[in-house]
C-alpha cells in the first residue's frame, strides 16, 4: 500500500505550475482551485467539489488525470447504485462454463470453489479498478449526492483506508493511493462523516473575465464582439429566476452554435434561433423569450455604448434593471 508521504509528481510541486498546467489543458483555473488540487495531491486527501450543474466540476478530474499523465477512472453515481456495481461482480457466465469443464476433473469441491471464486473470474468495477491499479489513477466519484446514504456510508471505508473487503478473497488494499475527486450538485446534503474525510472546494458561476477567457480558450475562432456579448448575456440571464440556470457548458455550446450559424453579434433573431442551447427547461425557454430577451439585449447594447466595460458593479446595476418575479 502506498504511503501518504509519497512524493507527488514533479509538476505538482508549485501552485503557479498547476495553474499553468491546467491552462495548458484548456481549463481556466483560479488560485483557489489550484491550491485545492495541490493539497489534495500532496496530502492524498479526497477533494470534494460542490457547485451548480455545468460549472466545470467533472472537468477538474479529467484535467488532473491529463496533467498527472495517469488514468481517469470514473464512477457515475445514481439513485439505487449498489456496492457490487461500484466495486465488483463475478463473471457468472464464465464461472458456469468453468464448472461444466470441471465436472469430470475429479478435483475436490473446495478446490473447485476456490478456483471459480478467484481473481480471473472477477469483474472489477470502478472502485476496485482504482484500488488495484498498478499506478495511482485519478478516481472520479461523480455526482455522489445522487447515490443513497447507504452507499455513501460504504465509501467511508474506501476513502479512509483505501481498502475493500471481498468475502470470497479477503481484504484488498491499495498498492498506490488514488487521487480522488468527488463532485456534488447538492441535490441532497452529504454526511458530515464524508465531508470530514475530504478537502472542500465550491465552484461558482464564473465572472465575466473568467468566462470570456474560457470562451477564447475553447472557441478560439470567435470574434471579440460576439464573445463579449455572449459573456454579458450569460452574466445577466443567470440573474433571472430560472428553474435551471445555464452553466459554462451551455455557454460553450451556445458559442459554438452561433459560430456554426456564422453569427458575429447577438440580435433577437440569433438568440431566438439558438435559445435551446441555453435553456433546458420549457418554462425557462418561454420565460427568457418573453420576459428577458429584449431587456438583456438592451442592457448589452447599453453596456457596449457606455465604454465602462463589464465590471461587477456594472453587471449588478444592469441585473437590477431586469424584470422581477417568475
Amino acid at each position: 500500500m502506498a504511503s501518504v508521504s509519497e512524493q507527488p509528481p514533479h509538476q505538482f510541486r508549485g501552485i503557479p505550475q498547476i495553474m499553468e498546467i491546467l491552462e495548458g489543458q484548456g481549463y481556466i483555473a483560479g488560485r483557489d482551485l489550484a491550491t485545492s488540487i495541490h493539497l489534495s495531491v500532496v496530502l492524498h486527501k479526497p477533494l470534494l467539489i460542490e457547485g451548480a450543474a455545468g460549472v466545470g466540476k467533472t472537468e477538474v478530474a479529467k484535467v488532473m488525470a491529463r496533467a498527472l499523465d495517469t488514468n481517469l477512472i470514473r464512477l457515475q453515481c445514481y439513485e439505487g447504485l449498489d456496492v457490487h456495481t461500484a466495486l465488483y461482480e463475478w463473471n457468472y457466465q464464465r464461472q458456469m462454463l468453468r464448472i461444466k469443464l470441471e465436472e469430470s476433473t475429479g478435483r475436490p469441491v473446495e478446490e473447485k470453489e476456490h478456483l471459480i471464486f478467484s481473481e480471473p473470474f472477477l469483474l472489477k468495477r470502478p472502485l476496485l479498478q482504482a484500488i488495484t491499479a498498478d499506478h495511482a489513477p485519478v478516481l472520479l466519484i461523480d455526482e455522489v449526492d445522487r447515490a443513497d446514504e447507504e452507499f455513501e456510508a460504504f465509501l467511508l471505508e474506501v476513502l479512509s483506508e483505501f481498502q475493500v473487503s471481498i468475502p470470497e478473497i479477503g481484504t484488498v488494499r491499495a498498492r498506490y493511493i488514488p487521487y480522488v475527486v468527488l463532485t456534488s450538485n447538492r441535490t441532497r446534503e452529504l454526511s458530515d462523516a464524508l465531508r470530514r474525510r475530504c478537502l472542500y472546494l465550491w465552484i461558482d458561476y464564473p465572472s465575466f473575465e473568467k468566462e470570456l477567457a474560457i470562451i477564447r480558450t475553447k472557441v478560439p475562432e470567435i470574434n471579440t464582439r460576439l464573445a463579449d456579448q455572449i459573456c454579458g448575456f450569460m452574466q445577466l440571464v443567470r440573474a433571472a429566476p430560472l428553474a435551471k440556470t445555464p452553466g459554462i457548458a451551455e455557454t460553450l455550446d451556445w458559442s459554438a452554435a452561433l459560430m456554426a450559424l456564422h453569427r458575429d453579434h447577438l440580435d433577437p433573431a440569433a438568440v431566438e434561433e439558438t435559445l435551446g442551447c441555453l435553456c433546458k427547461d420549457q418554462e425557462d425557454l418561454v420565460r427568457v423569450r418573453t420576459q428577458y430577451l429584449r431587456p438583456i439585449l438592451d442592457a448589452i447594447e447599453t453596456a457596449g455604448a457606455s465604454g465602462d466595460g463589464w465590471t461587477p458593479e456594472r453587471i449588478a446595476q444592469l441585473s437590477a434593471q431586469l424584470p422581477k418575479g417568475r
